[in-house]
């Protein structure tokens, strides 16, 4: 079966904060030109579709909204479907929390209200937010919900921890893991992405720079894999890791020379 459509995570395998990352600029070119399906799937669970038109804009680079699938938004579907009648106390930053509150899902200050923990990358988290969420998890049929499990994410100042930093620092305290990590490689997310780019998996291609969430959600679904070397993972990593990707990358402009294109 032949590809006819290509996901593209974002953060390392794009863009890296607002600039184009080397080769990016050609390999959409080319996939706009091959005529082929697109979806860009970020872990960023803190901005909305709409906010990432705005950056690969100024990145140079025309998406549209309905082009693009967040952490946020796979996070609000899911508390939309599983808890949406529930009160959502949040670990994480003011976008999350706006994104979820114009969903029009219950988003509490108060932890004592909390009938739902989500947690996120928060980059304002310290201890008492720590202690926070352990109040409000102190009861075990309270869902413990995480946006994705990136531990580490590209920034333009360099790699800084993501939210996969702040879920296990809860679950440690905690001493159970969380009920769901969404994003990507979720099953929840790689559902979503399916559904969002209307192809049968053979016919997908993935390309990522992680290992553990782009090239892992593929896999998981009977995709073709493609890691570019532009972000994140070394050497060393892939070399090590027991996740194999189907092609190995130098970044996006070496996409013309997979042969599995339709």
């Amino acid at each position: 079966m032949m590809i006819k459509g290509v996901i593209l995570d974002v953060d390392g395998t794009v863009v890296r904060g607002d600039e184009a990352l080397p080769g990016a600029r050609e390999g959409l070119d080319w996939i706009r030109e091959a005529g082929l399906r697109r979806l860009f799937v970020s872990n960023n669970p803190t901005k909305e579709p709409a906010a990432y038109e705005r950056r690969f804009a100024r990145a140079g680079f025309e998406v549209a909204v309905d082009e693009v699938l967040t952490a946020a938004t796979v996070t609000t579907r899911y508390l939309a479907e599983r808890h949406g009648d529930d009160r959502h106390y949040v670990v994480g930053e003011e976008g999350l929390r706006s994104i979820l509150r114009e969903a029009g899902l219950d988003v509490t200050a108060d932890p004592a209200e909390a009938t739902v923990l989500v947690a996120s990358i928060d980059r304002a988290f310290d201890y008492d937010e720590l202690c926070v969420a352990m109040r409000v998890l102190r009861e075990e049929s309270v869902p413990f919900v995480g946006t994705d499990p990136d531990m580490v994410i590209p920034a333009a100042e360099g790699d800084v921890p993501g939210s996969g930093a702040v879920i296990h620092a809860i679950a440690g305290v905690v001493g159970r893991d969380p009920d769901a990590v969404l994003g990507k490689p979720s099953a929840f997310a790689r559902d979503l992405v399916q559904s969002r780019i209307g192809l049968d998996p053979g016919e997908c291609l993935v390309v990522g720079d992680r290992l553990d969430t782009d090239i892992a959600m593929g896999a998981d679904a009977g995709m073709k894999t493609g890691l570019v070397r532009t972000g994140v993972t070394d050497e060393a990593t892939l070399a090590g890791s027991a996740v194999e990707p189907d092609y190995v990358l130098d970044s996006l402009s070496d996409l013309p020379g997979i042969d599995e294109f339709a």
